[in-house]
């Protein structure tokens, strides 16, 4: 008797062992199932799988072809032709400009100009109001009988009108710059070279006026000194082509004998491109 009763006390045991395990059991494998989840589950957060945008550090790319010239016949036999450039690639914090001519000339057929130029400016933070730039200018002149010159250098530039109708910025930079004449020796000196720069629309753009000027005073040598001013009035015919004409000073107070200080130009022509 004392063995059934114990028997049963033991099922009984078992029994409820089992009804009071079981829940637990089963929550515990419910939380195991849980825990093997992926992790884009509905209970948790999905990842945002939208696209990024790519940073550029080019983003608009603006352009103009120029064609200057000034041709005469009779007595005196003159030709005069400008080709220019005018390259702009500009992105969220960085602009790249450069603005590269070549100039060819004859008179009474005896070769007078064949000078190139090119240059690169690099602007910083152009957007703001102040931003930092560095350039590089190569260049020859037979008109000059210079050989070959290079400048390098970096400045500061202020942006002193920025509107729809009117943009003027004013820099200022210190160059390292080296010249090769064809007889005289080579010059080297450190400038400063302060540059003025506007372009300006009227009569609902109907005419534009553009116009940069550069002063260079050496700062070592105070008797070597140049200026180079550009100015043109443009006549838009549509979004593309404008017809131009372009005024040319320029002044340097080193060169050869055989060569005057300064220079001046006028030249009628035509420009194509969307800046």
């Amino acid at each position: 008797m004392k063995n059934s009763t114990c028997l049963h006390f033991g099922k009984l045991t078992a029994f409820l062992l089992l009804v009071f395990c079981a829940p637990a059991i089963a929550q515990d494998s419910t939380s195991k199932a849980i825990k093997i989840l992926p992790a884009d589950s509905v209970a948790g957060s999905r990842p945002d799988t939208s696209l990024q945008p790519r940073q550029v550090l080019i983003d608009t790319i603006r352009y103009r072809f120029i064609g200057d010239g000034n041709f005469t016949r009779g007595n005196v036999n003159r030709s005069l032709m400008v080709l220019r450039a005018e390259l702009i690639f500009s992105g969220p914090v960085i602009n790249i400009a450069s603005n590269p001519r070549f100039t060819y000339g004859k008179q009474s057929g005896i070769l007078a100009e064949r000078d190139g130029y090119v240059d690169v400016f690099i602007d910083v933070f152009k957007k703001s109001r102040t931003y930092v730039f560095g350039l590089g200018v190569l260049e020859n002149s037979n008109l000059r009988r210079i050989d070959v010159r290079q400048m390098a250098g970096a400045g500061i530039g202020y942006r002193l009108v920025k509107t729809p109708k009117n943009d003027l910025s004013l820099t200022n930079a210190v160059l390292y710059e080296s010249t090769n004449f064809v007889e005289i020796p080579t010059v080297t000196t450190i400038r400063n070279s302060f540059r003025v720069k506007g372009k300006h629309s009227f009569a609902q753009d109907k005419v534009r006026i553009n116009h940069i000027t550069f002063l260079q005073p050496s700062l070592n040598n105070i008797s070597n000194f140049r200026w180079n001013t550009i100015v043109s009035v443009e006549l838009p015919l549509n979004k593309w082509v404008s017809l131009r004409t372009s005024f040319e000073n320029s002044y340097e107070s080193i060169v050869e004998a055989t060569r005057k200080r300064n220079d001046s130009r006028i030249t009628f022509g035509i420009s194509v491109g969307n800046k």
